[in-house]
């Protein structure tokens, strides 16, 4: 693609600092090897995932015989998939180029170098003064961004640096804007921020140049490591482990606060603060890769102030990738994890103040300083800068503008993100404690609990009932066994026919009042207008209306008649 080319249409830009998880899901023998089947996921989301077979990276110890066998492959899948965890949850192996390519071959699949080459080759046919000496070959830690040693024909001596970058997912200014401010940036003069010696850009990427420098940056002091190593050499394993003294501290901490203020007084967001980003120039500390916020690029902390709901403005990012960068300058090392729940014996207790306020869970979860108050700070404030450069970045007011409206997208893309794995987090704790083993007991007892409680409720309930169809039965169904003087049913205007036993009539064939009121009665609930009176044949000793109740199927009626409101009756 040539350099002025717009980019695909339809081009996918990708967060390069979103972590891939690995998770070794099966196994299965072809011919005389096992291989194993690992699925993949980028960031929280289920959908992001993908399945790849294969294992090219080094593994746990091999077994000459018995290497088949079921109990051998279990164990070996167990060892892989700890050395899988421990790739991925390091910080600089997990966004190592190699690692991507493995475990997401179709996004990573790309020869970048061999991409930056030929965008570079395009720009010199229009500036035929400038020379390439050699890549310098992953002394970055970006995968889309690339750099090489170059020299000016007429200058041989002299080297320069020249970085070609992608456009990232955080891309929001128009394409004309974008290349008017990166073509701005040779005209940016600060005490602290390293130079640009040339800038130009197109609608898909940007390359700059500027001068090489023989010490490195400071992550390179604190490590101890040649600028022109690869990044995992220099920093991955260092074989010293030393921090800076107090002094070196609060000067190069004073320093980079400054540069910090003013680019934000400018209302130019940067957000890409750590020690690779500052070059050494003697004992001066000078700011790099101010384009990486113009091209979108997400920050080298991303996947760490991404959990913190309240680091969401890019200033905010700044004070907390300071908060690391002090500390790589104290401790001669990155943080174990974050927060920091207690921070190691420092030179001074102002370092671990400032620490305090911007690595400690308290603040991570109560929000960051704001940049002057870090100024304000016993550590840096009795620090004196003595330089005669004076600032200037000049940005036309319409600029200015564009950078404010991409500044918000920037902090709205981080709050969305940070939002989903709040909710993430939330749901995974919830499903954790459900499936617990303690929390499955717990259930248990009180699904118990609730058994019980259930089977008493419906005890007391048919009690209920059993005692009011009792109050029923005494009070209409005994009534006239106990007092003859009890009123009759219904009167009638004739003689009841009375009912054999077979249902046929009986001898005398009528039933008189008087008699029918000699037997037992009662009333139905469903039908309370309609009354059922006859003598009741026990099967059993039914001697009263409570026995006759529970054992209601001991008994039959040998007669009955029925009596209606309107006085008439039915038989």
């Amino acid at each position: 693609m040539a350099f002025m080319e717009k980019p695909p249409a339809g081009k996918v830009l990708l967060d390069d600092t979103v972590p891939l998880t690995a998770a070794i899901e099966a196994s299965q023998s072809l011919q005389s090897h096992t291989e194993y089947i690992i699925r993949v996921q980028r960031g929280i989301s289920v959908e992001n995932s993908w399945q790849i077979a294969g294992l090219s990276l080094p593994l746990p110890p091999k077994k000459l015989i018995g290497n088949m066998d079921r109990e051998f492959i279990a164990e070996r899948q167990k060892g892989l998939q700890n050395y899988l965890n421990v790739i991925t949850t390091n910080h600089i192996l997990s966004n190592c180029e190699l690692v991507k390519k493995f475990l997401d071959p179709n996004n990573y699949s790309a020869n970048y170098t061999e991409i930056a080459l030929q965008q570079v080759s395009m720009f010199f046919r229009s500036e035929p003064k400038w020379e390439v000496v050699e890549p310098l070959k992953d002394i970055g830690w970006r995968i889309r961004k690339k750099y090489f040693l170059m020299k000016i024909k007429n200058q041989p001596k002299e080297r320069l640096v020249l970085s070609w970058a992608d456009l990232g997912p955080d891309k929001y200014l128009s394409d004309k804007d974008f290349q008017c401010l990166i073509k701005l940036l040779p005209s940016c003069l600060h005490p602290y921020i390293y130079r640009v010696t040339f800038a130009t850009a197109n609608e898909s990427s940007a390359l700059l140049i500027r001068m090489f420098n023989e010490k490195g940056t400071l992550k390179d002091l604190i490590y101890k490591a040649k600028p022109k190593d690869p990044f995992l050499k220099k920093y991955c394993n260092p074989k010293k482990i030393q921090g800076l003294e107090l002094q070196q501290i609060k000067t190069y901490g004073r320093q980079i606060l400054e540069v910090l203020k003013f680019l934000h007084d400018k209302g130019f967001p940067y957000g890409h603060l750590h020690a690779s980003n500052v070059m050494l120039d003697g004992d001066t500390c000078r700011l790099l890769d101010l384009e990486n916020s113009l091209l979108g690029l997400p920050a080298f902390y991303r996947s760490y102030f991404s959990q913190f709901r309240k680091i969401n403005t890019l200033e905010s990012v700044d004070v907390y990738c300071f908060g690391h960068l002090l500390y790589e300058m104290t401790y001669g090392r990155p943080p174990d994890s974050v927060p920091v729940d207690s921070f190691p014996p420092a030179p001074s207790m102002a370092v671990v103040a400032v620490l305090e306020s911007t690595l400690s869970c308290e603040a991570c979860k109560n929000g960051m300083p704001t940049i002057s108050r870090l100024l304000q700070m016993p550590l840096f404030s009795d620090v004196l800068l003595t330089t005669s450069e004076k600032p200037q970045f000049k940005i036309p007011t319409k600029l200015k503008e564009a950078l404010r409206i991409a500044k918000e997208c920037i902090e709205k893309r981080l709050i969305e993100e940070q939002k989903q794995i709040h909710q993430h987090r939330r749901l995974t704790r919830a499903q954790s404690h459900h499936g617990s083993e303690e929390e499955r007991k717990k259930r248990k007892i009180l699904a118990r609990k609730k058994s019980k409680r259930s089977a008493l409720e419906n005890s007391e309930e048919h009690s209920a009932k059993y005692s009011n169809s009792n109050n029923s039965a005494g009070s209409g169904a005994s009534s006239p066994l106990t007092s003859p003087s009890s009123p009759t049913p219904p009167s009638t205007s004739g003689p009841v026919r009375k009912s054999g036993p077979a249902g046929t009539s009986s001898p005398t064939g009528l039933l008189q009042p008087a008699e029918a009121t000699s037997g037992r009665s009662c009333c139905l609930s469903s039908f309370p207008s309609i009354c059922f009176t006859g003598a009741l044949e026990p099967f059993g000793r039914c001697i009263d209306s409570h026995h006759l109740h529970f054992q209601r199927d001991s008994f039959k009626v040998t007669s009955f008649s029925l009596y209606l409101d309107s006085g008439k009756s039915m038989y």
